[in-house]
């Protein structure tokens, strides 16, 4: 038997690589967060060979979703598979950790970053890693409206790209207080010749605002809203208004406020963009060196395959930059 295929079986070994005169760290890379753009970047550095930490924190913001859509080959697939998909696709690759648990605390050391993780159970332990990738989300601030939390991701929608083709060709809503609600209902208007704009007592529409929602069929409700009414499956039924009166709508698209899930970037003093994300250049590098960040953390369009191919180009981008750091010129 020749050498080639005498070895041809044996599963690759940890490469251990450093920089020059730089001390062996537990992991080459932490990725905080296990939703889309973690497990993808994990998937990446693991067929790098890198040792990879991912910290899995709980369930994703899409996890009341009834499915993904326009994900790639997995249209419609439910949240929880998707996920599960992605952690057993992990598992051929050896140099990759999954663990459940939160960081706590991260500190830059001169090697690259200590982080404190926390168990479920309150445990504690600290590890060091020569690179973090934040994968860590955002979550939304829903507006003080009964029936709003308990009706998101079925009877209120955040994303026409994400949900407008189950709801097409039905009565719909759109609710805001700002300005932005004239787009998001100039565009939800694609799916469905029946929407109305909710302002909940806002006068925030312009003149011009108006006309333009006018000359494409959309009526505006300045009301104040008292409550969502919905189904026992999450659906919405009726948007009931102050004065007692019902509109009988099947889901009611929203524009939320947003926040970051962690503070890990703001302790480390990271940018921020106007909107609330995590600034990241052309490399997905924040501000801060040697830390990353990745999918709805980071500005742009959100959507679950977009969070993927962000956290797969982070990774690509990131094991340069080791690359680099290991062979100096």
């Amino acid at each position: 038997m020749s050498v080639a295929a005498s070895t041809a079986s044996v599963s690759p070994r940890p490469r251990r690589h450093r920089p020059p005169a730089a001390p062996l760290l537990d992991y080459d890379v932490v990725i905080v967060g296990a939703g889309s753009a973690g497990l993808s970047a994990a998937l990446v550095l693991g067929r790098c060979l890198r040792r990879v930490l991912v910290c899995d924190g709980g369930a994703p913001r899409n996890a009341p979703s009834p499915g993904v859509q326009s994900f790639f080959t997995r249209d419609g697939i439910k949240p929880a598979d998707l996920l599960r998909l992605g952690h057993e696709q992990l598992r051929p690759y050896t140099t990759v950790e999954v663990r459940t648990v939160r960081v706590v605390n991260l500190e830059a050391t001169p090697a690259g970053f200590q982080l404190t993780l926390e168990e479920e159970s309150g445990r504690t332990s600290v590890c060091t890693t020569r690179k973090v990738l934040l994968a860590t989300g955002v979550q939304d601030v829903l507006p003080e409206v009964e029936g709003m939390r308990e009706l998101w991701g079925r009877g209120v929608l955040h994303c026409p790209y994400c949900h407008g083709w189950e709801v097409r060709d039905e009565p719909l809503a759109v609710f805001g207080h700002s300005k932005t609600v004239t787009g998001l209902a100039l565009l939800v208007s694609r799916w469905s010749k029946d929407v109305i704009v909710c302002t909940d007592g806002s006068t925030c529409l312009t003149t011009n605002a108006l006309r333009r929602l006018r000359q494409h069929g959309i009526k505006v409700r300045q009301e104040k809203i008292s409550q969502l009414e919905g189904t026992k499956t999450g659906k919405l039924r009726h948007i009931v208004f102050e004065n007692g009166e019902k509109l009988e709508r099947t889901a009611v698209f929203i524009h939320p406020h947003q926040q970051q899930r962690s503070q890990l970037a703001e302790q480390l003093g990271c940018r921020f963009t106007k909107k609330g994300g995590v600034w990241v250049n052309k490399n997905a590098e924040t501000t801060f060196p040697g830390l990353y960040a990745a999918g709805d953390a980071t500005p742009g369009t959100q959507q679950a395959l977009l969070a993927a191919a962000k956290g797969g180009q982070a990774a690509i981008c990131i094991n340069e930059q080791l690359t680099r750091e290991e062979c100096p010129k």
